[in-house]
């Protein structure tokens, strides 16, 4: 076992030669899994994810899956360590890897750390490396496995572990959807849509959020809340002068939820990502860097084939919402009121408000300026400035957050927020509409924005058009045609 601690061992970012994925463990009975990471031979980071439900009764084939699930979780999760100090080697200890999972982490690394990269004056093309083939030699005490139903959890030498390969085996899953609710919008007209669509649903989040929980209860389904405490030494590598910033935190969401998946014996994991995700700040000199890559079709579509071939063929997972723009799903989802009162988009409440914030608009962050903005063609203005509580579009000072939107005299804020044209299109639509053509910020576009964009295209009319880059099931997209349909 690895003695050292953070208090004798002194971080220093530029001098860190090596990231180790040490050992990753699951205790069935407890469904507490630990994923060990270290830098050097520094000490251990732990991070702990708690999943509900256990014991968990794994055996045979399904147990070699939770093995395979939890080992992906395992590599994906070490992006928020690795990141503080982007050491040129990387080290596997307790398991081996193949090319093909190699080639997926490096792209997983590489582009969900692209605007941690961007703003910290790094190029992390060429640097990252997954080792292929056996696990490294290892200083720590093993891999805890324990994926036996009964059995308590075992040590296995390091070297001994068999690398990661591809699994074509079903598992017999039954039919269920784990949805991933983050008290927003888009996860909400994803669950209504599948509760008009007859799909069996649990809505899953992962951490303490009070507001995600109280959105999760007024939907009346099951709800699964899976704990993460990431390793406390993070944080003071952080006030040591580790490298920080933005990861790809839906990459990190989906592993726990495909473990969680497996663990429950489910098919499916639901996310709500719509096509506008794959769009990123294109950046003068630097070219595009997406924010959000790790909600976008390229990660869907390489996360979901990963699974079918190293976890399970009959685990499905895909984004209800890919087919749509984000206009679409604001159009969706201000079809019903039931989550008026309940639901945010704006991230400064998970980062600044705490809990139970009193407001759950900041009304200042690119978050409140799109959501006010997408929403505003479908619905009553009474109401979205009820939901608000003030009217973004008819104050001034928001001029400059919404000329980022329209990607006017600056690029795409980095935030989760649909593209420049769909901002473009909307913003024209309101300018044609007596109840929002005087507001400051709409009267503005019209004046001199709008005769520098004409002739306009798209419409919000094209916008509504689903598209065909999608991977929902063929069965649930027919039920859905009509729903979605523009």
């Amino acid at each position: 076992m690895n003695e050292r601690t953070s208090a004798d061992w002194s971080f220093a970012r530029d001098g860190i030669a090596t990231f180790r994925f040490v050992r990753c463990g699951l205790d069935p009975r407890t469904g507490a899994a630990r994923l060990v990471y270290a830098f050097d031979d520094g000490p251990e980071l732990v991070e702990t994810v708690t999943f509900p439900g256990a014991p968990f009764a794994l055996t045979g084939e399904r147990a070699d899956a939770a093995e395979a699930a939890l080992r992906l979780l395992h590599l994906v999760a070490g992006v928020s360590y690795y990141k503080a100090a982007v050491p040129r080697e990387i080290r596997i200890e307790s398991y081996g890897i193949d090319a093909d999972a190699a080639a997926f982490l490096e792209t997983v690394y590489v582009n969900g750390l692209g605007e941690f990269a961007y703003r910290n004056g790094l190029d992390l093309h060429g640097r990252i490396r997954f080792p292929v083939g056996a696990a490294s030699a290892a200083t720590g005490s093993g891999v805890r496995t324990g994926f036996a139903a009964e059995a308590a959890p075992t040590e296995a030498a390091p070297t001994e572990a068999a690398p990661t390969k591809a699994t074509t085996a079903p598992l017999g899953l039954r039919e269920h959807a784990l949805v991933a609710i983050g008290g927003g919008k888009d996860s909400l007209v994803s669950i209504e849509a599948l509760r008009d669509a007859g799909v069996g649903q649990t809505v899953a989040w992962i951490g303490g959020s009070q507001l995600i929980a109280a959105c999760a209860a007024r939907t009346g389904l099951p709800t699964l809340n899976i704990g993460r405490r990431l390793a406390p030494e993070l944080f003071e590598f952080n006030r040591r002068g580790a490298w920080n910033g933005h990861i790809p935190v839906t990459a990190i969401n989906s592993s726990i939820l495909a473990l969680a998946a497996i663990l429950l014996g489910v098919d499916q994991v639901v996310f709500s990502n719509e096509r506008s995700a794959s769009y990123g700040s294109v950046i003068e000199g630097t070219g595009e860097v997406n924010h959000q890559w790790s909600k976008g079709w390229a990660f869907e579509r390489d996360f979901a084939a990963y699974l079918r071939r190293h976890v399970a063929v009959d685990l499905r997972y895909y984004s209800l919402l890919r087919p749509l723009s984000e206009l679409a799903v604001a159009r969706q989802f201000a079809k019903t009121d039931r989550y008026d009162a309940h639901f945010s988009s704006c991230n400064r409440n998970f980062h600044l408000l705490g809990e139970r914030p009193a407001n759950r608009w900041c009304g200042v962050c690119p978050k409140c300026h799109f959501v006010f903005l997408a929403l505003a063609p479908f619905m009553p203005k009474p109401r979205l400035v009820s939901i608000f509580g003030r009217n973004l579009l008819d104050d001034p000072a928001q001029l400059p957050g919404y000329d980022a939107l329209l990607e006017y005299r600056d690029h795409k804020p980095f935030e989760c927020v649909g593209e420049g044209s769909e901002s473009r299109a909307a913003m024209a639509a309101l300018a044609q509409r007596p109840e929002w053509r005087e507001d400051a910020v709409v009267a503005r576009f019209a004046r001199e924005v709008l005769p520098q964009l004409e002739p306009l295209a798209p419409t919000v009319a094209e916008l509504l058009e689903p598209s065909d880059e999608q991977a929902i099931p063929d069965a649930l997209r027919e039920r859905l045609r009509g729903r979605f349909a523009a």
